[in-house]
């Protein structure tokens, strides 16, 4: 089978690039704007450039591999700056889609699409795969119209939503609620941390996996892809002072009020996974194992750090 992945230099390209090339029997085509940032030891893939927002572009690459799935990971997930950038996050988050389905129809190409639980007004959580979406920003609003897009599309398809994925990769261009937690607690420093906003925190390996069986399997629809926990920022951050053994009176209850932020954030989301884990065996980590994967990655960089 051949599997070609969008945003392959991001967090979840690289945790499915490398899931992808560790399973028999499947080819892997990596795709990302500019060159290749992927981990220079990994082999088993291709990588070719191919930046979504040129519709001749993504025509010319689906042609040329003809991959049996594409999964489609790159998009403008900055929340803030799609709020403030509507025109970049319309081409990033809903032309592109269009490109790709275009592609994905003439060459006859499953496509799994990542979508969000942004697309929901966060006054009831968790949610099933049929809750009603009513975005409450700018970025929910552009991945729901790239939902409908698919939905509408002539392509077999499906749906993965996740919320709030968390995990490292070397040279990571972002940070996550754990290595930032971490990181202010080993210096001392106290941190405000919200109390007044539900998710299901996911790891990225755990929604590389999602993917995967999704693509592997064919399997049309839409699924919920998150953590089962329930949990607020403050929960995580003592979890995670927990974990590490660091200060949690360093760790202080606040809610969003108190944070100014361009974009609104839905209060209460998170997914039930029942059923990923009924039709697909999907089975996530908690988040105290995600920590611990996380840890244990944290120590391997920095022993491999020249």
């Amino acid at each position: 089978m051949k599997i070609l992945i969008t945003g392959a230099n991001g967090l979840l390209g690289q945790k499915l690039v490398a899931l992808l090339v560790s399973e028999p029997g499947i080819e892997v085509i990596a795709t990302g704007r500019g060159e290749s940032r992927l981990p220079e030891n990994e082999n088993g893939y291709q990588y070719h450039a191919m930046d979504i927002a040129r519709e001749q572009e993504v025509l010319e690459v689906i042609s040329s591999y003809k991959p049996d799935a594409i999964i489609h990971t790159a998009a403008m997930t900055n929340v803030d700056e799609c709020e403030q950038d509507q025109e970049g996050c319309v081409t990033m988050n809903v032309k592109a889609v269009g490109h790709l389905l275009k592609a994905a129809e003439a060459n006859n190409c499953f496509f799994v699409h990542l979508s969000t639980d942004f697309i929901f007004s966060g006054e009831a959580g968790p949610l099933t795969e049929d809750a009603k979406p009513a975005p409450v920003n700018f970025y929910g609003e552009s991945k729901l119209q790239a939902e409908k897009l698919v939905l509408a599309s002539k392509a077999q398809h499906a749906i993965a939503r996740t919320v709030l994925v968390f995990g490292i990769t070397p040279g990571m261009s972002r940070s996550n609620i754990i290595l930032w937690v971490k990181d202010n607690l080993e210096k001392g420093k106290s941190i405000q941390v919200v109390t007044d906003q539900w998710r299901t925190p996911t790891l990225a390996e755990d929604l590389a996996m999602g993917c995967y069986l999704i693509a592997k399997n064919k399997a049309r629809g839409i699924f919920n892809i998150s953590g089962e926990e329930m949990l607020t920022p403050y929960d995580m951050a003592v979890y995670t002072a927990d974990y590490f053994k660091l200060d949690k009176n360093l760790i202080k209850k606040a809610d969003s009020t108190i944070f100014s932020q361009p974009a609104k954030r839905p209060p209460k989301t998170g997914f039930i996974i029942e059923k990923a884990k009924r039709e697909l065996g999907y089975q996530p980590y908690s988040f105290r194992e995600g920590i611990a994967l996380l840890d244990q990655q944290l120590k391997a960089l920095s022993e491999n750090k020249p």
